[in-house]
């Protein structure tokens, strides 16, 4: 969500990317989800549940309406690249994206996607056993059974090999990625995936974004893994550049046959 122009009331952003990956989703037949999506203006949502989804067109709402109002009473809220102090007045959505911001030392609409997620799954949870949200390749998922969620890293070799085992006991959960070799946000790095793990949705967000403006070249995979794994909150790291990788943290990786 980027290049707001407050006046019209409508969060705007680069032009739609189709979320290819979606048509990627396996493994249901044993233990099957339900599948929604819900679009708003720019939010573009793909929901699995275990049972329904009522109210939660009115949960995305009141985030873009809480996003909206901020930019309003704070402009730099939508463009800074530059973490801002949280305020007393702000909402609690906004506050927990300017403090995940802070930790990572980037600007705020790098927590947005997260944030949401979480919001609208922290919502789904209540109604539901299994829950997950995909808002542009950014996760949260709270499960009763384990699932595999499947790197993608473009180009890279990597790409498409990888899955993260997630286990129920590891739920609440945010996986966040960022790269600067496909999608629409800036990125002022080179790497083909920046993954990062956490139950703070918006924090993996942040840090994604931050780890992968900080990988040019192979040799700084190393001190890019470093600097997210001392970040507080941070469960696990993957950072992938062509066919070099690197990793820390609470991550159960399997390898995944083409």
């Amino acid at each position: 969500m980027k290049n707001q122009g407050p006046a019209d009331g409508h969060i705007t952003q680069p032009p739609y990317e189709p979320r290819f990956y979606r048509d990627w989703t396996s493994g249901q037949q044993q233990h099957p989800l339900r599948r929604f999506n819900v679009t708003q203006g720019e939010s573009d949502l793909d929901l699995y549940v275990s049972s329904e989804i009522n109210g939660v067109e009115d949960v995305l709402a009141e985030c873009r309406s809480i996003l909206v109002s901020q930019i309003e009473s704070e402009p730099e809220f939508l463009d800074s690249l530059d973490p801002l102090e949280p305020r007393a007045e702000d909402p609690s959505m906004i506050r927990k994206m300017k403090q995940a911001a802070l930790a990572a030392g980037v600007g705020p609409m790098a927590a947005v996607a997260g944030a949401v997620a979480e919001v609208v799954g922290s919502s789904l949870r209540q109604r539901n056993a299994d829950v997950i949200v995909e808002n542009g390749g950014d996760l949260y998922l709270d499960l009763s059974t384990a699932r595999r969620v499947l790197i993608y890293a473009g180009d890279s070799p990597l790409s498409g090999r990888l899955a993260l085992h997630i286990k129920p006991e590891e739920t609440p959960l945010g996986i966040c990625t960022s790269s600067g070799r496909f999608g629409h946000s800036l990125s002022f790095g080179r790497a083909h995936a920046a993954v990062i793990l956490s139950q703070n949705t918006a924090l993996a967000d942040a840090v994604a974004t931050a780890t992968a403006n900080r990988v040019n070249t192979p040799e700084d995979i190393d001190t890019a893994v470093k600097f997210a794994a001392a970040i507080p909150g941070v469960k696990g790291v993957l950072v992938i550049l062509d066919a070099h990788l690197g990793m820390w943290g609470e991550l159960d990786l399997k390898p995944v046959k083409k």
